[in-house]
């Protein structure tokens, strides 16, 4: 009743939007274009229609972002769409919570990136389904990777395009050329190798191995595959069981807490933040971290060699070969973050022209390069990057096959950067992760929490690998079963 409730709502909203639009003579009359010296005149009759954007990293306060945004103004009045971009200025803190709030309370923007929260608009009936749009494209849908399109087909409301995004481990290439492991670790990656690798990391290089953000993730990206925990769920014996509660998982964790025990793995790595993990890694405390591919990793390597000097340029590592290889799975139900467009917008077409430049060439230039006299120059006809460079971040899309028409006298990216994003694409491995449905949101939680503490306490040595069967029949009892019932009548 509330969702039929709701779907009322919007179509009456709807139905006053068409007849607001229809009386203004605004929204249904084309935009006319007059041009002189090749560049395009508004006249009277081009006013812009003002579209409104909620994005997390853009603020209206913000100079570089006015100026920002203009250029993209500029850019698809070229192309004959005069628009007016309004970025809305969001509250500081939690960007999910506070976006939630605003909607509910009935703000909703033309065009809102979202980075989770999504699913209770979508839900709701105000998120348009974008198909029919990526459909009709000239950009868009030909800028999609196989998995996005995966994605967009489960899921059509939110679009986000970038490479593909995967924790990768990096390591200093000085250290890995002083190391006897090092061979045997690149040609064949696998655990018993890593092991010694990271055992004579700490001997000559650094105090510990290895270090990570309070959770497993970054470790995990590692050596998940290689001990057969291959996603989220896997099939054991013609069953799906939850990867964090098979026997390989139980495997797993007896290995880093031996990491752990043999002063391998970094002990604060419970209490750690992304900042202080990165902060011993430039200080060679710890010898390895992972980092996600392309421009972070970028990062990682220009503050290492900020730090330490040319030779200690990054490499990035293989994942761990087993039962299987590749990095951490990645799920294909969905995006995790992306653009939406509201489905009660008055303004939804130009709302998809804005992504749809995005996506372009032109939009692609404006948003990976940054400005010219700032990130970039212009000398002899080429592209020359400054050192600004590397604290620009593309506000919305990172096209793969983008390339800029200018030749570039250095890369957009340095060589552990492309390396990383080639090792993501080469080593992916798909998720078989399930929407699990609102009403086991509970029982998600205590089994998570139940999780998340045994592991650490296995790891840290609190308590011996031993207990694994209590922790299974309590992480069973509190949930588990339920959950698992239900997948199994999904994925069968």
């Amino acid at each position: 009743m509330k969702k039929l409730l709701v779907l009322i709502m919007v179509v009456a909203m709807l139905f006053v939007v068409a007849c607001s639009s229809n009386e203004q003579g605004v929204a249904n009359e084309p935009v006319k274009e007059s041009k002189a010296n090749n560049e395009v005149v508004k006249t009277e009759s081009d006013e812009p229609v003002v579209i409104r954007m909620a994005v997390k990293d853009l603020s209206p306060s913000n100079e570089t972002h006015q100026a920002y945004i203009q250029r993209i103004e500029e850019g698809l009045a070229a192309k004959g769409t005069f628009v007016d971009i309004d970025i809305i200025e969001m509250p500081q803190g939690n960007y999910a919570e506070n976006l939630g709030l605003m909607l509910l309370g009935g703000d909703v923007p033309d065009i809102i990136y979202f980075q989770g929260g999504d699913e209770q608009m979508a839900n709701q009936g105000l998120l348009e389904d974008l198909t029919p749009y990526i459909n009709e494209s000239e950009v868009v849908k030909n800028s999609l990777l196989d998995y996005q399109k995966e994605r967009v087909a489960n899921y059509p409301y939110l679009l986000w395009i970038k490479p593909i995004a995967n924790k990768v481990p990096v390591v200093r290439t000085d250290f890995l050329n002083n190391m006897e492991t090092s061979e045997a670790l690149l040609n064949d990656p696998t655990i018993d190798n890593y092991y010694a690798f990271f055992e004579e990391m700490a001997e000559k290089n650094a105090t510990y191995a290895f270090t990570a953000p309070g959770k497993l993730l970054e470790i995990d990206t590692i050596f998940n595959n290689a001990f057969g925990v291959t996603g989220q769920w896997v099939d054991v014996d013609g069953e799906y069981v939850y990867g964090k509660v098979t026997d390989m998982e139980r495997n797993k964790l007896e290995f880093y807490a031996k990491l752990y025990a043999d002063g391998l793995l970094d002990p604060e790595y419970l209490t750690k933040a992304w900042d202080t993990k990165e902060q011993v890694f430039y200080s060679n405390e710890v010898g390895v971290i992972s980092g996600t591919s392309g421009k972070v990793i970028d990062i990682y390597d220009g503050n290492m060699i900020a730090a330490n000097g040319e030779d200690s340029h990054l490499t990035v590592l293989p994942p761990a070969k087993g039962v299987a290889q590749g990095y951490n799975p990645i799920s294909v139900l969905k995006e995790t973050r992306g653009l939406a467009i509201s489905s009660i917008s008055e303004n939804k077409d130009l709302a998809w022209d804005i992504i749809e430049f995005l996506a372009s060439d032109e939009g692609q230039y404006i948003d990976r390069l940054g400005f010219e006299g700032e990130q970039y120059n212009i000398v002899d006809g080429k592209i020359e990057l400054t050192d600004a460079m590397s604290n620009w971040f593309a506000f919305f899309f990172e096209v793969p096959t983008w390339k800029p028409e200018m030749e570039m006298t250095s890369p957009l990216l340095g060589p552990a950067s492309m390396d990383s994003l080639a090792m993501a694409e080469q080593y992916y491995v798909p998720d078989t992760a399930v929407t699990i449905p609102v009403e086991y949101a509970p029982q998600l939680d205590a089994i998570s929490n139940l999780y998340n503490e045994f592991s650490a306490d296995v790891i840290t040595g609190k308590i011996s690998i031993d207990e694994w069967d209590n922790f299974l029949n309590d992480w069973y009892a509190q949930g588990g079963q339920e959950i698992t019932d239900y997948v199994n009548s999904i994925l069968k």
